[in-house]
């Protein structure tokens, strides 16, 4: 599951990129420093996991990770190929979930393509990008589904009408995630077309150090616009956490946060955000040999929970152990838990809750 950081040039996703990452992507003050699209792969941060090595005192400790794509920056005529166009849609249509950073901060020393701030205008530039391609692709499916419905055929027709809503939507410049359909409408017709505004979506808003607390106009104007779109709106001084990165120890780095009034890194928001927008969540197994934080998607069931760790596991189900992370920070031990009634024995329709503590018994 990757998440691509998109924007156009010049607005901070490289310089975000190497802040998540240790892979680090050219940063540089001119356009298309990114020509290759970078892989990060990120660890989520998760203060469970921190709390459940403090009780088990394991051999070793694995945080679950999820992996950050930086994808050149965009420009007007992407869609018909100008710039990176081609490559960079090519790019954002292999991932799962899009981080938008918006440029939110004036600095007459970093040079934008349109030469003046409007992170508003920067959105819809994109957007607009990326409705045009979409469009592209549902006339396409349209020219094949008529010719079906012609016949009467009744899942032709029923195609026919859901792809003719997306054409209007798109050429009134509405993005695919914007437009009111059921989610069996969704998984029936739209999932497969693999449209790039339907993607789900996260706004960076790129501030400067004075703004990263309580953000600015800039912000606001950007909350304003996207008010109706099922997105979320982070805040983050991208140079400010890209110098925090760079102190060394865990003091230094909490006293400039402290500093500058806010209880966290932005990029430690940004993580749990983007792990989020992909719909993933943790459960985890707590032992000597290691406490480790393995990755499923919400509403995945025990057996499904099981595979992650080994296919075995699946086809071999037979039952999970499930202690509630709360449960075990409580009575400190899974010994404890069992004598206080508090340890679970779920089958394989149990849906796997975020932060569960598991062991699984199966037989192959």
């Amino acid at each position: 599951m990757k998440a691509g950081i998109v924007g156009l040039p010049n607005v901070g996703k490289s310089t975000l990129f190497n802040c998540l990452s240790n892979a680090k992507a050219q940063s540089a003050n001119f356009p298309f420093c990114t020509i290759e699209p970078n892989l990060g792969v990120v660890n989520v941060p998760d203060s469970r996991l921190e709390k459940l090595e403090e009780l088990v005192n394991p051999e070793r400790v694995m945080p679950a990770t999820v992996e950050i794509v930086d994808i050149a920056g965009l420009v007007k005529g992407a869609s018909k190929g100008e710039g990176l166009g081609n490559k960079f849609l090519a790019n954002i249509r292999e991932t799962d979930a899009i981080i938008h950073v918006l440029r939110c901060f004036d600095n007459d020393n970093i040079v934008h393509v349109d030469t003046t701030i409007d992170p508003v205008r920067d959105k819809e530039t994109i957007d607009f990008e990326l409705q045009l391609k979409d469009l592209e692709t549902v006339e396409k499916r349209l020219e094949k589904v008529k010719r079906a419905a012609r016949t009467g055929d009744k899942a032709a027709i029923k195609e026919l009408e859901i792809l003719t809503k997306l054409q209007e939507n798109l050429e009134a410049a509405v993005s695919v995630r914007a437009i009111d359909f059921t989610e069996k409408e969704r998984e029936e017709y739209i999932k497969n077309l693999q449209l790039l505004t339907d993607k789900p979506v996260l706004y960076v808003c790129n501030v400067d150090e004075a703004s990263a607390a309580n953000g600015n106009d800039y912000v606001e104007a950007v909350k304003e616009k996207v008010k109706d779109e099922d997105a979320e709106v982070l805040i983050l001084a991208v140079a400010t956490e890209a110098d925090i990165t760079e102190l060394e120890t865990y003091e230094e780095r909490q006293m400039f946060l402290d500093d500058m009034g806010l209880d966290e890194a932005g990029v430690s928001k940004l993580i749990r955000a983007a792990y989020k927008l992909l719909k993933l969540q943790t459960y985890f197994t707590a032992g000597v040999k290691e406490v480790r934080a393995w990755t499923i998607y919400i509403g995945d069931t025990a057996p499904k929970a099981a595979g992650v760790i080994h296919t075995d596991f699946e086809k071999g189900f037979i039952r999970a152990e499930v202690i509630k992370y709360d449960d075990f920070i409580k009575y400190g031990s899974e010994v404890k838990v069992r004598e206080a009634g508090k340890l679970a024995v779920e089958g394989k329709e149990y849906i796997v809750q975020d932060g569960d503590i598991m062991n699984f018994r199966f037989n192959v």
